[in-house]
């Protein structure tokens, strides 16, 4: 399981340089403004539907109905629920696509109220958005054929497969952007181009398994009814973070302008070690519970959830307080250009310190989800993300008019954490998990390392003046080796303590 692991990381690991590459271009090219924050909301309304419906409901339903069809059915069973499970998702997803474009701006004015009477703005964000909203239904089947691979234990591909919006937005921002009136709208156009070459990357894969689907509308079929019962709860409870996030850019389209810019350049900070670790554990956690759940095996099942949270522990610790530590630096050496200021980097600067004290909770929930939904029970986290849902609203209510954006930001983490704690607290009352032995053990290990990694990067880093009188080559320079030495502490410090490979594999 760890050989899988590393392999969603080192693409994950891919996509994400790539993605810092793709928003120092946006920095660079269109900086932190009115027409970057139409983008990202045009952006982000598509790309929450994908985590909701793609990458959210859909595969923590889809996965473990799959792989039960794939362990006790027949191969002409587990085709037929593939054909049917693919015609009815892209007839829906097509009709919601429809809905979509045409009803642009009433989307726009309700994700987005704060830009509702700017002549600009408004007009320019549904402009956007009747572009980039094709991506649901092109990424939501990108994510069907993706569960399928990781189902059959092929994890590489899908893996792969998001480097191509990357490159896609970078090469549309470099290339179209300066042939168009309004440059901004070629990362519209990246989108839209990004969901269909990733789509049809997929198709050879798919084929390769003999499972390429023809696709049969079939609402009525079995295996597709299970699908809709588990999502229906599972579209809140899977997305409870995403939907904390779109909140935080609704009321900030009320605050400073360049305050959803802000957040979105921090949120990407955050979301590299969310990314690499949560999502990478998450893809290869959901498919082994599942399998160990129609096999009936629950002490396997538990031993996996435990391996998954000992490397949620030893490694979104440190990332979380390297994040603290760094933000600034990491901000100034990747976004800063002339349209990206100093007061940029200073704002984005204070959410992402606020984001990174949630981290914990983010990645958690990657592992913790799925120890319900691969034994289809996708009610419990419903009811636990509720409650999360109602802290974050409150939160972002009492924390907003002091920290502004940074508030909105804090609000969000406490709610990761209410959510992760919540999702353990059941899980280990229900019986499902049992923590192993050495977890005081790990606890102690990890809090030294943390010490010895902060009393070796605080003397060194500096005041963020001094960062931004360094030209970018020395930047660069200067915050690699600061991570790898980081790194380099906290890991020697485990492993002087007595942490040793055999800690990370076991599960």
């Amino acid at each position: 399981m760890f050989k899988s692991l590393s392999t969603v990381g080192l693409f994950t690991l891919l996509s994400r340089i790539l993605g810092f590459l793709r928003d120092m271009v946006f920095a660079q090219v269109f900086g932190a403004g009115a027409m970057t924050d139409a983008f990202f909301v045009a952006f982000k309304i598509p790309n929450f539907l994908r985590r909701l419906f793609a990458e959210g409901a859909f595969s923590v339903a889809f996965v473990p109905v799959l792989t039960e069809y794939r362990e006790k059915r027949s191969f002409v069973d587990l085709k037929g629920f593939v054909d049917h499970v693919a015609g009815t998702l892209g007839a829906v997803l097509l009709a919601v696509v429809v809905v979509g474009m045409l009803g642009a701006p009433a989307v726009v004015a309700l994700f987005a109220p704060g830009f509702i009477g700017d002549e600009l703005q408004f007009p320019l964000a549904v402009e956007m958005l009747r572009l980039t909203f094709p991506y649901i239904l092109f990424i939501s089947l990108v994510a069907f054929a993706g569960g399928i691979m990781n189902a059959h234990g092929r994890f590489a591909v899908p893996a792969f497969t998001p480097v191509l919006l990357n490159l896609s937005l970078i090469g549309c921002a470099l290339w179209l952007a300066p042939r168009l009136d309004q440059p901004v709208v070629a990362l519209a156009w990246g989108v839209l181009l990004a969901g269909a070459l990733q789509f049809l990357f997929q198709l050879p894969w798919l084929a390769r398994l003999k499972l390429l689907p023809t696709f049969r509308p079939a609402p009525g079929d079995e295996g597709v009814r299970r699908i809709l019962r588990l999502m229906l709860p599972a579209l809140f409870g899977i997305s409870v973070t995403q939907l904390n996030l779109l909140l935080d850019t609704l009321i900030a389209s009320f605050l400073a302008a360049g305050s959803i810019s802000w957040l979105y350049y921090s949120d990407r900070l955050m979301e590299f070690p969310v990314g690499i670790l949560g999502v990478a554990l998450g893809t290869v956690v959901l498919p082994k519970l599942s399998q160990q759940h129609a096999a009936e095996s629950p002490e396997a099942f538990s031993r996996t959830l435990d391996w998954a949270l000992r490397n949620v522990v030893l490694f979104a610790a440190p990332a979380a307080l390297g994040l603290i530590l760094l933000a600034g630096p990491m901000i100034a050496t990747l976004f800063q250009s002339d349209a990206f200021t100093v007061g940029d980097i200073q704002m984005s600067r204070s959410s992402l310190i606020a984001y990174s004290l949630g981290l914990f909770g983010f990645v958690a929930i990657k592992v913790l989800a799925p120890g319900f939904y691969a034994r289809q029970d996708t009610r419990t986290p419903v009811r636990i993300a509720v409650i999360a849902m109602l802290t974050n609203m409150a939160m972002n209510l009492i924390l907003v008019w002091p920290l502004q954006h940074a508030g909105l930001a804090v609000a969000t983490s406490i709610s990761a954490l209410v959510n992760a704690g919540l999702l353990l607290y059941h899980l280990r009352r229900q019986g499902i998990y049992e923590p192993s032995a050495g977890w005081r053990n790990t606890g102690v290990r990890v809090a030294a390392g943390l010490l010895v990694m902060a009393a070796l990067l605080l003397p060194l880093i500096g005041d963020l003046s001094g960062w931004l009188e360094m030209g970018r080559l020395a930047r660069v320079w200067k915050l690699g080796w600061l991570i790898l030495l980081a790194a380099g502490a906290y890991f020697v410090t485990l492993f002087a303590l007595g942490v040793r490979k055999q800690d990370f594999l076991r599960g």
